[in-house]
């Protein structure tokens, strides 16, 4: 279990502006879901979630399914106003404030299911593709502690008219038993229970897996204690369709993307105060997911690449961390459990959920590195400052000369021929051995291992899902090969955290012409977020649009621990900057 007080420290600034500096509407999140009278959960959370998280950027506004009577202890009496009350509470808010994504949350009676699922079908048939709002159902049917909420009638009615307007579906593990009729006891049975709750209509689904499975059965059960020890998991499915939305490169698949189906792992907190967590979690989901609409369909507005990548695996991913940071600072307020904390944009690591390989076991490190510029006192191999990136033998020569180069990356532009690369990676790790240089291979993982004495391995994300698929990721590993892998999206980080490399790039930084980049520049802003959200003994290089001295200083006090270059003259004439020695910094780059 973490330690509680290491997280107990002021939220950073957001990565958001708020939205009104920026001259613009925020975008509207409705919560279509219960009041807590406590104020820790339902509508009170939602709004929370949704103003917090997103930093002004989006505006709650909420439609009220029921009223509870409750505290820290418990709810005592229930009601629902009458179902044209809901109704005109809709109507109303859609004539003037338009959702960009709507959160569903208690449903508490067939009635009111059937109105909202009616009242989405409307919405959803008057509407294009690009204005359609995001539906995120967090299907309220047992509470955290296991008691049942709504009767057989409203549950088949949310599974009947509620489900298939949803973009997903959010029911934790004893709602999704509930929806299944049978006990999910091991990671293999929760997914094959989130396949047949895609077959209900969603068009995805998040299995929260925060309740411990040994909880439940005991550490005497059948249940393997690696499952569910030490961490809590959720596990996203999406249908082939939805997981389109956002790919950059529709027929390769990545480690990230739902369609695969995509475990999301944080280190589990002991704690008692998690009041709330449900709701806040699908709220966050609708909230993130409109910060990513929002980005990307503002006119004449800088659309930044991480934020403007966001779609459902990043927003999930987002609103992981949103809660973990809750819970991990959760305290007591009533004489029963607390409430999670809502606390900003995620910007710590020990909050952000990495994707791993297993449903049940952590990878094993890859070679370990340190920075540049870090004063940790530490035997990992020292990355260099910067990492140019060349394609061709004569490149690796010159550059291999230079003095303050320590790194040279080699990749193949021009070729697929397996003994053509093969013969190059060779002849060009004979020039980096002789002037005491590591050579970094981009992409053909079992050419360098084929090759022997190369340093490391650089994968995309695309290459990377291949090469895992393959049993690449295990060889690289056992070969002793250093192993770095390109981000550009917050899923395409949580993947990454989950394979433990040498080092994470995040790119491109600034708009080049060197490459045909699916994602917008992400600026230094992102830089400096990246480099909270991984942790401090993961070197971050930067790369994309590196073009002289001053704007790599600038990515460096961004936090950014190494720039990686394109020197000017190679990449076909498209290089953008020229390499030299330099005493202060170990080298330069000149215009």
């Amino acid at each position: 279990m973490k330690n509680l007080r290491a997280l107990l420290c002021p939220c950073l600034l957001p990565l958001l502006l708020n939205a009104m500096t920026l001259g613009r509407k925020p975008a509207v999140v409705y919560t279509i879901a219960g009041s807590d009278s406590g104020g820790g959960a339902g509508i009170q959370a939602d709004l929370k979630a949704i103003h917090t998280l997103s930093a002004g950027a989006c505006h709650g506004c909420s439609a009220i399914t029921c009223l509870t009577a409750q505290n820290s202890r418990g709810v005592t009496q229930v009601h629902s106003p009458p179902v044209a009350f809901l109704r005109e509470q809709l109507s109303v808010l859609e004539g003037d404030l338009f959702p960009s994504s709507i959160k569903v949350g208690m449903l508490g009676t067939e009635e009111l299911a059937t109105e909202v699922g009616g009242w989405l079908e409307k919405i959803k048939g008057e509407t294009s593709t690009t204005t359609t709002p995001l539906v995120v159902v967090d299907p309220v049917m047992i509470s955290t502690s296991g008691h049942k909420l709504i009767d057989d009638q409203a549950k088949a009615a949310m599974v009947e008219r509620v489900f298939p307007h949803a973009d997903v579906v959010t029911p934790n593990k004893f709602e999704a038993e509930e929806l299944l009729g049978r006990k999910l006891t091991t990671p293999e049975e929760v997914e094959q229970g989130a396949r047949e709750i895609l077959a209900m209509g969603p068009g995805a689904v998040l299995i929260k897996g925060g309740h411990s499975l040994q909880e439940e059965h005991g550490k005497s059960g059948s249940v393997d204690e690696s499952n569910s020890l030490g961490y809590a998991q959720d596990f996203l499915l999406m249908s082939d369709e939805s997981s389109q939305e956002g790919k950059p490169v529709k027929d390769r698949p990545r480690l990230c993307d739902g369609s695969r189906g995509v475990w999301m792992r944080n280190d589990r907190y002991d704690t008692i105060h998690t009041h709330g967590t449900g709701c806040t979690l699908s709220s966050a989901i609708a909230t993130a997911w409109a910060i990513g609409r929002w980005e990307r369909d503002g006119d004449g507005q800088k659309k930044r690449g991480a934020l403007s990548s966001m779609h459902l695996v990043d927003a999930c991913c987002i609103a992981k961390a949103y809660v973990n940071a809750g819970i991990a600072r959760g305290v007591q307020i009533g004489q029963g459990p607390g409430p999670v904390v809502h606390t900003g944009f995620p910007s710590l690591s020990e909050n952000f959920p990495t994707i791993p390989l297993s449903n049940s076991e952590t990878a094993p490190a890859f070679l370990p590195m340190r920075a540049f510029s870090s004063d940790e006192k530490t035997t990992a191999v020292e990355l260099g400052s910067i990492l140019p990136i060349v394609d061709t033998v004569e490149w690796v020569e010159k550059l291999a000369t230079t003095p303050g180069v320590k790194d040279i990356q080699l990749r193949f532009k021009d070729t697929s021929d397996y003994s053509v690369i093969l013969d190059r990676i060779k002849k060009s790790q004979s020039l980096c051995k002789e002037n005491s240089v590591r050579l970094w291979i981009n992409d053909y993982w079992r050419a360098a291992i084929e090759a022997g004495e190369c340093f490391g391995i650089h994968l995309g994300q695309e290459d990377m899902a291949s090469c895992a698929d393959d049993g690449g990721l295990e060889k690289i590993r056992s070969a002793g090969l250093a192993f770095g892998v390109s981000t550009h999206s917050y899923s395409e980080l949580a993947a990454a955290l989950g394979v433990r490399p040498s080092y994470i790039s995040l790119g491109p930084v600034f708009a080049t012409s060197s490459k045909d980049v699916k994602f917008n520049p992400q600026g230094l802003e992102t830089v400096r977020q990246w480099r909270r959200l991984i942790p401090t003994d993961i070197p971050l290089v930067a790369i994309g649009g590196i073009s002289d001295a001053e704007i790599a200083k600038s990515i460096r006090d961004a936090g950014a621990d190494c720039s990686a270059v394109i020197p000017r003259g190679s990449d076909e004439g498209r290089g953008c900057c020229n390499i030299s020695s330099s005493p202060e910094h170990s080298y330069a780059i000149k215009t």
